[in-house]
């Protein structure tokens, strides 16, 4: 999620930085239509109220005792696969400052991101050819599957096969500040809410929200809360290390998304579910350069580190 109430200011650029970001999951449900990499609101489940997005229902049969969903987040298969393919996808040559643009640029990373995420998944032992859906929109409010999201948010839903949900104008107006700053902050929102996707298609998603209603502290909520953000930041800039040579993440472009990635986290006054500067700093260069150092995907397990590494 990109919650915009949580800001923090470049000076020269004076745009908004990537503050936060959040995930639900629904688990167990039956997958939904809807139109992917299209401009319209998802539809509402029937004879059900919206429930708070950073507070899913857990679903029937889920598992909840710690020592089994431990085993889930902490020893994944994920963490011993190979390296993720590049999807030599380059970056699309259109402006932002447009919904239509948006959709063209965010559409072609997901497609990218699937593809490149292919065979990761499938080493993992999980569905490598589930393909979540694509909701941009231009709404203030939305009912999902997973509760109600609002104020310009970019969320990740995970239900049926899962749901992105992109706020176009939220990228609009980034443009009308700083091109280069909104097209850094496209692509490492998508990436982040896929890096939820790979958590939700391998058990971690479901797994962690099952420890956090475990926990009988706040504390210990919060902190699992950081360990499942943290880890799909990790995860999202694994990806867009792994294409770097391709879309290129350089320049300029990789400039803002240094300054992007140090300047998000949580900010006084708002819970503390997704973790430090510091730590998200950290994580999302792990997993930038996590190709270099021949690790992939479990240079991103935040589950295993001590509370200082996920504060």
């Amino acid at each position: 999620m990109v919650n915009l109430s949580r800001t923090t200011l470049r000076g020269l650029a004076g745009v908004a930085a990537l503050a936060s970001l959040a995930v639900a999951a629904l688990p167990n449900a039956q997958a939904a239509s809807s139109a992917s990499g299209a401009v319209v609101p998802p539809t509402p489940v029937a004879g059900k109220t919206a429930e708070a997005v950073t507070n899913p229902p857990k679903a029937d049969g889920a598992v909840t005792a710690l020592s089994s969903t431990t085993n889930v987040v902490r020893y994944n298969r994920l963490y011993t696969t190979p390296a993720i393919t590049p999807s030599k996808c380059k970056e699309v040559n259109v402006s932002l400052r447009t919904t239509e643009g948006v959709v063209a640029y965010d559409t072609q990373l997901w497609n990218c991101l699937y593809w490149s995420w292919a065979n990761t998944l499938l080493a993992a032992g999980a569905a490598p050819k589930v393909k979540p859906q694509l909701i941009i929109h231009n709404h203030t409010k939305l009912t999902t599957y997973c509760g109600v999201i609002s104020g310009g948010n970019s969320y990740y839903c995970g239900y049926g096969n899962g749901y992105i949900y992109i706020p176009a104008y939220t990228i609009v107006n980034m443009w009308k500040q700083n091109p280069t700053y909104a097209r850094a902050y496209a692509t490492n929102t998508i990436a982040h809410e896929y890096g939820h996707h790979i958590q939700y298609l391998t058990g971690i998603l479901n797994a962690s929200w099952a420890r956090q209603r475990a926990f009988t502290t706040n504390a210990a909520k919060l902190e699992e809360s950081r360990r499942r953000e943290l880890q799909a930041s990790c995860l999202g800039s694994a990806y867009i290390g792994a294409n770097k040579r391709y879309y290129p993440m350089s320049g300029g472009l990789y400039t803002q998304w240094v300054y992007l990635v140090d300047h998000s986290g949580d900010q006084p006054g708002y819970p503390r579910d997704h973790g430090s500067l510091k730590n998200h700093s950290f994580w999302s260069k792990a997993g930038f350069y996590a190709e270099s150092t021949k690790t992939y995907a479990g240079r991103c397990n935040t589950f295993k580190e001590p509370s200082a590494y996920v504060a």
